[in-house]
């Protein structure tokens, strides 16, 4: 892998990090501690990406749910295990992509024993773009896939509707492609199985234009 300038990774300048997966290392170390939005409050830790520093997919969720919160890992979850089967049915290798969310704390509302889910807002989404902003700059991924609204507004920098825009290639203000789709946790809010099944396929259709756009990326 070529080795980049400085310039290239500017959260690290005084550290004189060119090496992208160093520098993913330190920026998941620094994420620990993030104080940007109240969010940390009632989070167990920082739920950061993972994946290759030279992943040419990038998949981007809203933000970890209870079971992400607690393992420190983006996506081990329920819809975790639909992404999986999705990405194994468009044939893309979740250890080949890297895999992180729009916001990095777990918004929740306990309640008794339980922690329900919270939709984070417009001013979390924009404070944790800075670490998103980062991983984009440092994985320079081909294609980013925004899972859901929230991630759509994080990697667009807009807020666009999800079934107005998805399965469409859309050049990104940071450069690169980006292609919305829906998060895989709204297949497990369908109560029909054949809706289910249609919207699963709809998101395999999705991945895999993102995995071919990948490939002619690389030509």
């Amino acid at each position: 892998m070529a080795r980049r300038s400085e310039a290239d990774l500017p959260l690290f300048r005084e550290k004189r990090v060119n090496d992208p997966r160093q520098a993913l290392v330190l920026l998941a170390v620094e994420a620990q501690s993030c104080t940007r939005c109240p969010l940390y409050r009632n989070a167990t830790q920082t739920v950061f990406g993972e994946g290759p520093a030279d992943a040419s997919l990038m998949l981007i969720g809203e933000q970890p749910g209870d079971q992400e919160d607690l393992s420190g890992r983006p996506f081990v979850g329920p819809a975790g295990k639909v992404l999986d089967k999705a990405l194994e049915e468009a044939g893309i290798e979740r250890a080949e992509t890297y895999i992180t969310n729009a916001v990095k704390h777990f918004k929740n509302e306990p309640r008794g024993k339980r922690r329900l889910h919270k939709k984070p807002d417009t001013s979390e989404i924009d404070a944790c773009r800075w670490w998103l902003n980062h991983e984009l700059a440092i994985v320079r991924p081909a294609v980013a896939v925004a899972l859901g609204a929230t991630a759509a507004r994080a990697l667009m920098r807009k807020t666009l509707s999800v079934n107005a825009n998805r399965g469409r290639l859309i050049a990104l203000p940071s450069g690169g492609t980006g292609l919305i789709t829906v998060h895989p946790s709204y297949l497990l809010r369908l109560s029909e199985e054949r809706d289910k099944r249609r919207e699963f396929d709809l998101l395999v259709k999705d991945l895999r234009l993102a995995a071919e756009q990948t490939t002619h990326a690389r030509r």
